[in-house]
């Protein structure tokens, strides 16, 4: 007799403006079966490659299924199973020794291994606040491009991707949405179907910029100077729209000022390119009515990424292009979502609230915080460290004092996870958790302009708990009287959006959960008629917010750290550019186990230019080490015009203990902060390539 089957809902969890809903189909409980819901407008019935084997994932041989302790050293990865009891006893009596002599000492480390609501920084973030323990400043991925886009546009706010379909003229920078955002990828086609215009503007002729119409491959970190040598000629061809520069911006004058510095040929030296490129580029942009940017955070990620995404937000307001709908621009529309943040994380609980708070840790410098003796401006020494959703030995930069500072034995350490990861091998306590199918949660998205709900419809795996009840029971364990934080996941829903925001209205937790998403309520065109959220109402090409803070208020191009303008000494020695984007059947160091996925991959790769190949002797198929101060690692080489003349692209990011030489790209990359926002500069990296 057959198996009863069943078809069930879901929603992605993972780091992916798309956030998918997904239709399971179950027999016996267990998932066979997974593909995009047809239902679900954004999503219209296709996944990646990646979330389609995600039944694979779930039910994986690998997974782990009940607490563990560690009986090795660190890093070796072995460890014995205990039941649940034990692990809350473990992790109370260390957690509470630490935190009632120093609460600063305990840190926890996460980011988007579940991009939802409630098992994200929910119940977690209600018991580190409680406890008192030092903050983590989250901001490895995309904290640049946010700062840009709130200091000109008040917040993460852009287009909605349906509208992309009827753009005339669609410029793809520093994106690759055929591996990073296949539902805008599927619009874009449309567009190009009905005689729109692709351009696409990265240092790699990736998959997407091979499918477009132009190619502009300018140097790593110098998108700024780009886009204001656009504004240069926009200014000076006088392609602009001044009702709507007079209506809803501000700072033009000064703009223009700025934009004067960066005429084409000074652009087209800084940039490594045609300044034919910038001029036909600019004068096309500026003649076009539906002119629509995708932007992605490849461009953020290094120095100057904040003044970058500032220059490049400015645009669609010079043109004019917000009054239509298919034009204007989308790097994230996170915020148009009404999430409420007090309820979901309740600061209030902090000691000192909210006046004297505890420190900040900026998480792209962990590998320095673990290894700092404490003391001194820095604050206490991290004894105790909580990781959950992340796995931050394989995916911080400047890996090896990452390592090293995970490798201390003084350091306590507990893992929430679903494998046991580069992460978990130095663990103490190593804590299963559940998997999309086996718990509840909210989901906004920053690639569209729905919220959605998902349903638990399956047992959790083995001994697997939430992580809002790994976080509840480890509490209770240590006594904590919080009524907050006992809450069940579904309360915690219910509080997750802000039901009296206009962009729900008539919405309730009750209609929500039933239908599964709904669509925000919001203009077409979301800025034909101003609108945005600075303290002026209007497009700040000049910064009320910046020029309080005593910064520079206009958008400029600062060089990369690394660079021959920003380090010539550096460069002499390190004369390669590396950057390291995603690769296409990996999303972060998520799926990198999947070996069907894996297998596609083949191995980590080194894209190089054969201009930059012949000097070195390297010839295709060769094994390279990649180096600089930092560390070191090795792939194989594909000699290939697709990285353009001294850039070479690392497609990441490879598990350490799955890579042949058991190192992965962020060997190399350092610890050093773009300049808003405090985020990652994983492209902004010198290195030197030999044959191995």
């Amino acid at each position: 007799m057959n198996a009863p089957t069943d078809f069930a809902r879901a929603v992605c969890p993972h780091d992916c403006p798309d956030t998918c809903a997904m239709r399971v189909t179950v027999k016996d409980g267990v998932a066979v079966k997974v593909v995009g819901d047809p239902d679900h407008p954004p999503t219209q019935g296709v996944l990646c490659t990646k979330v389609s084997r995600y039944a694979e994932r779930v039910h994986h041989r690998d997974r782990l299924t009940v607490p563990m302790k560690r009986i090795g050293r660190k890093g070796e990865g072995r460890f014995e199973p205990i039941g649940w009891d034990e692990a809350f006893s473990i992790a109370a009596e260390r957690l509470s020794n630490i935190v009632r002599r120093e609460p600063e000492a305990l840190l926890p480390y996460s980011y988007a291994g579940t991009m939802g609501l409630v098992q994200g920084e929910s119940i977690a973030q209600r018991f580190f606040h409680k406890l008192g323990a030092s903050r983590l400043d989250r901001t490895i991925c995309s904290a640049a491009g946010a700062a840009g886009l709130k200091y000109t546009y008040g917040g993460s706010l852009g287009m909605h991707v349906e509208s992309f379909e009827e753009s005339e003229l669609i410029l793809i920078w520093g994106a690759n949405p055929i591996a990073s955002s296949l539902h805008f990828w599927t619009r874009a086609q449309e567009a190009k179907r009905r005689g729109a215009r692709l351009v696409a503007i990265d240092p790699y002729r990736s998959l997407t910029a091979e499918k477009c119409h132009q190619h502009i491959a300018l140097r790593p970190g110098t998108d700024a100077a780009f886009a204001l040598g656009m504004m240069n000629v926009l200014i000076d061809e006088d392609l602009l729209d001044h009702a709507y520069i007079e209506a809803h911006t501000s700072g033009f004058e000064a703009l223009a000022e700025r934009a004067r510095a960066y005429p084409p040929a000074r652009v087209a030296e800084i940039c490594g390119i045609e300044e034919r490129e910038i001029v036909d580029l600019a004068r096309l942009y500026g003649k076009t009515r539906k002119a629509a940017i995708r932007l992605n955070y490849g461009m953020q990620r290094v120095r100057g990424g904040g003044n970058a995404t500032r220059a490049i937000a400015c645009l669609p307001s010079l043109t004019g292009a917000w009054r239509d709908r298919a034009g204007g621009l989308l790097l994230s529309s996170s915020n148009w979502a009404p999430i409420d943040h007090q309820a979901l994380q309740r600061p209030d609980l902090l000691p000192g609230w909210p006046n004297r708070l505890p420190r900040v840790v900026n998480m792209n410098a962990i590998g320095d915080v673990l290894l700092h003796p404490g003391g001194g401006t820095f604050g206490p020494k991290i004894e105790a460290l909580v990781v959950y959703n992340s796995n931050p030995v394989a995916v911080a930069p400047d890996s090896e004092r990452v390592a090293a500072g995970f490798a201390r034995e003084d350091l306590f350490t507990v893992v929430l996870e679903h494998f046991q990861t580069d992460t978990a091998d130095y663990a103490d306590l190593l804590l299963p958790a559940t998997m999309q199918f086996e718990h509840l949660d909210v989901h906004k998205s920053y690639g569209h302009t729905y919220v959605m709900v998902n349903r638990p419809f399956m047992a959790p795996i083995g001994e697997a708990r939430s992580n809002t009840e790994i976080f509840r029971g480890i509490a209770r364990r240590m006594g904590i009287d919080e009524p907050t934080l006992y809450e069940s996941d579904e309360a915690v829903a219910r509080v997750s959006l802000r039901w009296d925001d206009p962009t729900l209205a008539g919405m309730s937790w009750e209609k929500l959960a039933a239908a599964g998403w709904a669509k925000l309520r919001l203009p077409d065109a979301p800025f034909a008629e101003g609108g945005f959220q600075t303290p002026t109402g209007k497009c700040e090409f000049a910064s009320t917010l910046l020029a309080g803070l005593g910064a520079d208020p206009l958008p400029d191009y600062l060089p990369p750290y690394e660079s021959p303008d920003g380090s010539p000494e550096l460069a002499s020695r390190y004369p390669l550019a590396m950057i390291s984007p995603p690769a296409r059947h990996f999303l972060n160091s998520s799926f990198v186990n999947v070996e069907s996925l894996r297998a596609t991959e083949s191995e980590p790769h080194l894209d190089i230019h054969p201009a930059d190949a012949a000097p070195r002797g390297i010839h295709e198929g060769d094994y390279v080490r990649v180096r600089n101060d930092r560390g070191s690692l090795t792939a194989r080489a594909r000699v290939t015009d697709r990285a353009r003349e001294g850039v070479v692209v690392g497609l990441s990011i490879w598990w350490k203990k799955l890579s042949p030489d058991g190192r992965n790209a962020n060997q190399v990359t350092s610890q050093a902060l773009t300049d808003l926002g405090g985020s990652a500069t994983f492209y902004d990296c010198l290195v030197e390539v030999e044959r191995v």
